[in-house]
């Protein structure tokens, strides 16, 4: 079965809103060359709306191979009030649909399916065992304030670190993975997906 890997820039205490102002400075040719794999793994983008906006605006006009293969995904952007996904390869989700679409998602054969972002998205996925890995990139900054990584509202966890990667430029790539309460991936609970 595929999985669905969320994918986000966060700082050290846990922010994630406007990541271009404090975490491009800790991007280099390593970084860049990680997120590289990462995306090739995926044949498929899964959006919420606010994010989808913002990367259709940025990402049609850009080639390089990295922006070649991006553009080439299949995109669902989860949306209740979104009438057209222009970009291209892009379907609307309806977010009353999105539990029984990404099951099914995951069901067909092909690569992982990748998430930009962490939010209401990411959080109703786990909160239905969909979800089956965070890749954190933690930028070695503090502001204080902003829009949380994890809001709590209505998902707790516990979490298994799989994989760290440490940056000559300081970021780190934290790879964790959810876990039922017997230790076993959520995606191997008989009720998850």
């Amino acid at each position: 079965m595929r999985k669905i890997i969320a994918m986000t820039n966060t700082t050290l205490d846990g922010f994630i809103d406007n990541p271009h102002l404090w975490s491009m400075q800790y991007v280099n040719e390593e970084v860049q060359a990680y997120v590289m794999n990462l995306t090739l793994g995926s044949d498929t983008l899964l959006l919420g709306r606010v994010t989808y906006v913002g990367m259709a605006q940025a990402w049609p006009g850009r080639s390089n191979p990295y922006a070649d293969h991006v553009n080439g995904l299949t995109k669902y952007v989860v949306s209740s009030t979104l009438e057209k996904a222009e970009w291209e390869n892009s379907t609307i989700v309806h977010g009353d649909d999105l539990v029984a679409t990404v099951t099914e998602l995951k069901k067909r054969p092909g690569g992982d399916i990748m998430i930009w972002g962490c939010g209401q998205l990411t959080d109703t996925l786990m909160e239905h065992g969909l979800l089956d890995e965070y890749r954190l990139l933690v930028s070695p900054v503090i502001l204080g304030q902003g829009q949380r990584l994890f809001r709590g509202e209505n998902v707790t966890a516990t979490l298994e670190l799989v994989d760290n990667t440490t940056f000559g430029s300081g970021l780190i790539a934290l790879a964790y993975r959810p876990v039922n309460a017997t230790g076993a991936p959520v995606g191997d609970q008989p009720n998850a997906g």
